[in-house]
């Protein structure tokens, strides 16, 4: 087999060979080069020393000299070029203590975690495949090199990243590599938070989020996101769903686009519904105000998982509107683009979708045609637009205060029953009648302000 490269790649590979040392494309690359998939980044590896490499090329930066790797800079791209290593003991579940470099290829494959990512390619050897890796593409099926108990004891965060690559490439998990995962789960308590986000976003987006049950199933879920097996292990007896809420939310995640904002509120939309739920005469079970309770236990995982702020703030809007009814009518949704914001609509929109098409089948299709009819009104009142946001209002604070407001709250309460009116009507969105009834609104304001402070007078001390 031929593995097409960029030129880059080439060229790195052709001056380290030019200078009598050995060097492939590895792991990843070859991997994905194989299963027809364009290669996110190309790394090399080498029986050079990182001093050697740097003495080769021009422009290097050590990104990470201490374990062998040597970023090599070529026109605008940069390949990470790493020396064959033999590590030494993980004594943290994660990193090792030190590293050998060696000048065998197969010591430094045989040190790799999956056998998919444990193979190696040249132009003039072609593939070098010691562990099976082709065979287990061929096979569909994720195998640690090796003993399996050992890779994972080595690295822990491993256990995740064998659910990560079945997710990724729709594989099985060997059986053996899988009972050493089960077993070892627990050790996933000794990951960062930030390295179990990592690898969780990459199932959760992948093409195949509902893998993520097969973490669940390992005990991987009970160490660092409990609350989904509460889900998984409550029912929904509503003629409504068909599914438990852990399954409703695989379902839900699958039918929605790859997003990651996305995916994220689909996976903890429902994160409040075994807390919520009420079962009621009839053995049906209710799950109200879910949505507000799942927005607070959501905030608290992503935060949990160190995630920015910034999707903390989407995905919790996302959650706490997912329920809201969706329907065909200009008011309506110009109010709920008032709360959610012009940017979020859409993704609210395919939140909706998904969670309605993870639905009982019956309920399935009268929810997508009413947002279907809705998201059809929406882009109508983009189309005229219309005003939702106090920024498209016709007056600002400027205004106010040429007119005689005096700067402090009052601006906003004003800005604020004015934005009340255009919603309900986007003809009164014209400035002189806005400032018209902005002057009326402040006379009542100051009324109401001078009878509280006379029913004040009026206390008894």
């Amino acid at each position: 087999m031929k593995i097409r490269m960029p030129a880059t790649v080439r060229m790195v590979l052709d001056s380290l060979h030019a200078k009598g040392y050995e060097a492939y494309i590895v792991g990843g690359c070859v991997r994905d080069s194989i299963l027809g998939k364009r290669p996110n980044d190309w790394d090399i590896t080498t029986n050079a020393s990182p001093a050697q490499v740097k003495s080769i090329f021009v422009k290097t930066v050590d990104t990470g000299i201490e374990h062998g790797t040597v970023t090599v800079l070529v026109g605008g791209d940069a390949h990470e070029v790493t020396t064959y290593r033999v590590d030494g003991a993980y004594l943290d579940g994660r990193h090792p203590e030190s590293v050998t470099f060696t000048a065998s290829l197969a010591e430094d494959l045989k040190r790799r975690d999956f056998t998919i990512n444990a193979m190696a390619y040249n132009d003039q050897d072609g593939l070098v495949d010691l562990h099976g890796g082709m065979e287990d593409i061929q096979q569909k099926m994720i195998r640690a090199v090796g003993d399996p108990m050992e890779r994972f004891q080595e690295d822990s965060l491993r256990i995740l990243r064998a659910v990560r690559f079945a997710a990724q490439n729709n594989f099985g998990i060997d059986r053996d590599t899988l009972a050493a995962a089960i077993q070892l789960a627990p050790t996933l308590s000794r990951i960062s938070a930030e390295r179990i986000c990592a690898e969780l976003t990459k199932i959760i987006t992948s093409e195949h989020p509902e893998y993520l049950k097969v973490a669940y199933q390992a005990g991987m879920t009970r160490i660092f996101l409990p609350e989904f097996d509460a889900c998984m292990e409550t029912p929904q007896n509503n003629p409504h769903h068909a599914y438990t809420v852990g399954e409703h939310t695989l379902i839900a995640m699958r039918a929605s686009a790859q997003d990651r904002v996305l995916r994220y509120a689909l996976l903890l939309h429902d994160l409040g519904k075994p807390a919520v739920r009420t079962t009621d005469e009839q053995g049906v079970d209710h799950f109200y105000g879910h949505a507000q309770v799942s927005e607070q236990m959501a905030g608290t995982v992503m935060k949990r998982l160190k995630m920015d702020n910034d999707t903390i703030h989407s995905v919790k809007m996302l959650i706490r509107c997912h329920d809201w009814l969706l329907r065909p009518d200009e008011r309506q949704i110009r109010k709920m683009l008032r709360v959610v914001g012009q940017e979020l609509f859409p993704l609210l929109i395919k939140v909706q979708m998904a969670d309605s098409m993870a639905k009982a089948p019956d309920q399935v299709q009268e929810d997508l045609a009413r947002i279907i009819a809705a998201t059809r009104v929406y882009e109508e009142i983009l189309a005229k637009e219309q005003c939702f946001t106090l920024k498209d209002l016709a007056i600002n604070g400027a205004d106010l205060i040429a007119m005689g407001v005096p700067k402090g709250p009052m601006i906003g309460k004003l800005l604020n029953a004015a934005l009340d009116r255009v919603i309900e009507d986007p003809g009164q969105n014209d400035r002189e009648k806005l400032l018209r009834s902005a002057a009326e609104d402040m006379k009542d304001m100051n009324a109401d302000t001078a009878h509280q402070g006379a029913s004040l007078d009026k206390l008894p001390d």
